[in-house]
């Protein structure tokens, strides 16, 4: 089979289109023939091996797993002999990040928990696009910002791929949404459901004296305490991406910060799992989420979608079309 594999740690120059052998098929693992993936910012941090935190878990001097992506939809083509969920031929989605990537190939073989059946209404670029980036949005309003109907939420950079989730997400919650985004994205996330918009280019939210229930840094290089000073009294802040400092601050100065007040700020990493993955196919089907795609790579442009993606302009999703299909 085809795959994007590297050997090495750097730049995505050092992807290479190679033929490899098909994975081995486990009693307990489904062998999924890949219709599409999507790229994440984990899958450029594991390419450069950057920050090198990340070297201790994925390879100190080189790459254990030498093929990146998590997010897939596609076809099980086989099922191992403990397997109770699918049958040959059923359409699935999910995260792989828990049980070692390899969405960048034609074929993979996963634990079947990794999975779920997509929603017959979505293509597979569709589904491909949903996993990580939606887990991640929905994990960091419902759990670690404990989103209630009526909170004012604030989603900074609501206009990538985890901030198009939190509109939409947030929105299914009866919160009222405030996205900060850049003048060209203004008119997308309204149309994606925010109810107000703030160019950041324009106006600063953390100087507006609007106090927000749960502010998601999705995006964005402000300081923890700039954040602080934007949410309620016993507001919420919650981060899943942006510079190394902010997430650094969130990490190390969030627990200190939560601790001298009302105030609850910290950071959050996704665990993915079938049922928060089923949680979002309901809210697909629904049409209440919809997958915004910006653009869609063949699996020998990977390096492009990697390259594109880590420029920081990407507008909802980046996805790789695997196998033409039907």
């Amino acid at each position: 089979m085809k795959a994007m594999v590297y050997t090495r740690y750097g730049s995505p120059d050092v992807l290479q289109l190679t033929q490899v052998a098909k994975p081995m098929l486990k009693e307990h693992e489904v062998l999924i023939r890949v219709h599409a993936a999507s790229a994440n910012a984990a899958d450029w941090h594991l390419l450069r091996g950057d920050p090198f935190l990340f070297r201790f878990v994925s390879g100190l001097l080189k790459p254990k797993n030498t093929i990146l992506g998590a997010d897939i939809a596609g076809r099980v083509e086989a099922v191992g002999r403990n397997v109770q969920e699918f049958l040959p031929g059923d359409a699935v989605f999910g995260d792989l990040s828990g049980c070692g990537l390899g969405g960048f190939a034609e074929y993979v073989s996963v634990p079947e928990h990794a999975v779920i059946t997509k929603p017959a209404s979505m293509t597979f670029e569709q589904a491909a696009a949903v996993p990580m980036a939606a887990v991640t949005a929905l994990q960091a309003l419902r759990d670690q910002g404990q989103i209630q109907p009526g909170h004012k939420v604030l989603i900074h950079g609501a206009s990538g791929g985890v901030g198009t989730f939190a509109v939409q997400i947030a929105k299914s919650f009866r919160a009222e949404v405030t996205a900060v985004c850049s003048t060209r994205n203004v008119e997308l996330v309204r149309s994606i459901g925010a109810d107000h918009v703030i160019d950041y280019t324009q106006a600063d939210f953390t100087k507006t004296g609007q106090r927000y229930d749960l502010i998601l840094a999705a995006n964005g290089d402000r300081s923890i305490f700039e954040y602080k000073r934007a949410l309620a009294p016993t507001g919420r802040y919650v981060v899943t991406g942006g510079t190394m400092a902010q997430l650094l601050q969130a990490m190390l100065l969030g627990p200190l910060l939560s601790m001298a007040g009302r105030q609850k700020m910290g950071n959050v990493v996704a665990r993915p799992n079938q049922k928060d993955l089923a949680f979002l196919k309901e809210l697909l089907e629904e049409g209440n989420v919809v997958p915004v795609i910006d653009r869609c790579y063949p699996l020998s442009e990977t390096a492009e979608a990697i390259r594109y993606l880590e420029a920081g302009h990407a507008r909802g999703k980046v996805v790789i079309t695997v196998t033409y299909h039907e």
